[in-house]
């Protein structure tokens, strides 16, 4: 075994009912409240109303934006930082899927340090410092895994791109994972941001910082995402089915945090920032059976793990052939889940493959993948994706 580093410091109160203790929760860390969310809308509104209510009565004073926005924009979270601002809050509350839990993240850096959250990306030099606000994550959907990550992704629309905080003072100090406040998403979201689950989980397998723990967290949550999910799409009120999916998107999230995502997830963000309608699930959705062929031979043992687990009958054949299999039980799965997508379907211009093939290698992310693509493979893989 090599050497190998874990952290976690973010607490996790995970299961049913849960969301009671959020008053407690963010009582703990201060009296000023900002929450952040998506617009309200008749499934979360007895949500919202819900948290208000156990906030006020911890004595909480509560600010809310309710401007979040799928792939949240820089100027989303400039206005919800002004807010912050204004209202002078102590502790920011992100409640909602990984758009609402990243702008909350984005919002508590912006809120206390100068510029723009778009200055503390993971590659700049200044970073967030200790003058971050505490943030309180509530998740509702079973994806991101933002609720144990020290990432927060955001788009610039002006320069049709996405980037990401990625430092540990944007932990979620305390993560409530109530699968409950889930039964409310629907057929398509539930299968997309599933997926999501079983990227994190699947690439932080083949990711050049893996570690035996990381291992661990990763082949369960997909094995819970492959026995969950198809029948969760199929029954969108399974409690049951909700439950595992959310402790499989919790592992994932805690695999990413410690290890990383690779190819896809690069690809997947130049997507979400040259097109901000395509959701994130959608865009690895769209890439995942190019990336899979062309990086099976590169890790067998990933690879036939996870093609023995999407079918069993594969556990009679070699490593090499259950590997080799995977790229078309993958297939399978998408398929069943009714995420089988390509660029075509997302009216994403076909003049525009060589400058989204340029995008997906801004990131670092595809230099961690088993096989590193070259440009010219990159510009392959992107034309794979487009008419699959």
């Amino acid at each position: 075994m090599r050497n190998f580093n874990y952290s976690q410091p973010t607490e996790i109160r995970f299961g049913r009912t849960r969301v009671n203790e959020v008053g407690k929760v963010v009582a703990g860390f201060g009296k000023r409240c900002l929450l952040v969310t998506v617009p309200e809308f008749p499934a979360l509104a007895p949500l919202f109303a819900k948290v208000k209510k156990l906030l006020s009565e911890a004595n909480i004073e509560v600010a809310h934006f309710d401007q979040v926005q799928p792939n949240p924009t820089t100027d989303s979270i400039t206005v919800g930082a002004n807010l912050a601002k204004e209202f002078e809050a102590e502790v920011i509350l992100g409640v909602g899927g990984g758009s609402s839990m990243d702008s909350a993240k984005a919002i508590a850096v912006e809120t206390t340090h100068e510029g723009t959250s778009w200055d503390y990306l993971y590659f700049r030099d200044t970073q967030p410092t200790e003058k971050t606000l505490p943030i309180i994550a509530v998740t509702t959907t079973s994806g991101t895994g933002s609720q144990v990550t020290q990432v927060a992704v955001v788009t610039n629309t002006k320069e049709r791109t996405k980037s990401a905080i990625y430092n540990s003072i944007i932990y979620p100090r305390v993560s409530i994972v109530d699968p409950e406040l889930m039964l409310t998403v629907p057929e398509h979201v539930t299968a997309s941001t599933g997926f999501d689950v079983f990227c994190h989980a699947f690439e932080s397998l083949l990711h050049t910082n893996a570690s035996p723990y990381t291992d661990l967290l990763g082949k369960e949550a997909i094995k819970l995402v492959v026995k969950n999910l198809p029948k969760l799409v199929k029954d969108l009120e399974n409690i049951e089915a909700r439950t595992k999916m959310a402790w499989a998107d919790t592992l994932a999230g805690l695999c990413i945090a410690n290890a990383g995502v690779t190819l896809p997830h690069g690809m997947g963000m130049a997507i979400g920032g040259m097109y901000p309608h395509v959701m994130h699930g959608e865009a690895l959705a769209i890439v995942y059976p190019a990336f899979a062929r062309f990086t099976y031979k590169w890790a067998i043992p990933q690879f036939a793990f996870v093609g023995r687990t999407l079918n069993p009958q594969l556990e009679k054949v070699s490593e090499e052939e259950a590997a080799e299999k995977s790229c078309e039980e993958i297939d399978a799965f998408l398929k069943k889940i009714g995420m089988w997508i390509n660029l075509k379907e997302k009216q994403i211009p076909e003049n525009e493959i060589p400058e989204l093939a340029k995008a997906s290698m801004v990131l670092p992310d595809y230099t961690n993948n088993p096989r590193v693509a070259t440009s010219e493979e990159m510009l392959e893989l992107v034309k794979e994706s487009y008419s699959k």
